[in-house]
């Protein structure tokens, strides 16, 4: 896994908070939140680095984790 300078984790870490206000009240869980996670990091391991193509990433994978947890 590459390594992320201090900035661009800050701009991960923002963009999964806004990602988590997406999600159903009754699904944010630390679950959901770690898979969130996962997406975020994996799309800029593949060379995303904007805030809203991550933000984009992981909220196209809310329904997908919330049908795999239900």
């Amino acid at each position: 896994m590459p390594k992320f300078d201090p900035e661009f984790i800050i701009l991960m870490r923002n963009a999964l908070e806004e990602v988590m206000t997406r999600v159903p009240v009754g699904y944010t869980t630390t679950e959901v939140k770690v898979r969130l996670a996962e997406i975020i990091l994996k799309s800029a391991a593949q060379g995303q680095t904007s805030y809203d193509g991550l933000v984009a990433s992981a909220a196209a994978q809310i329904q997908a984790i919330i049908s795999l947890i239900s």
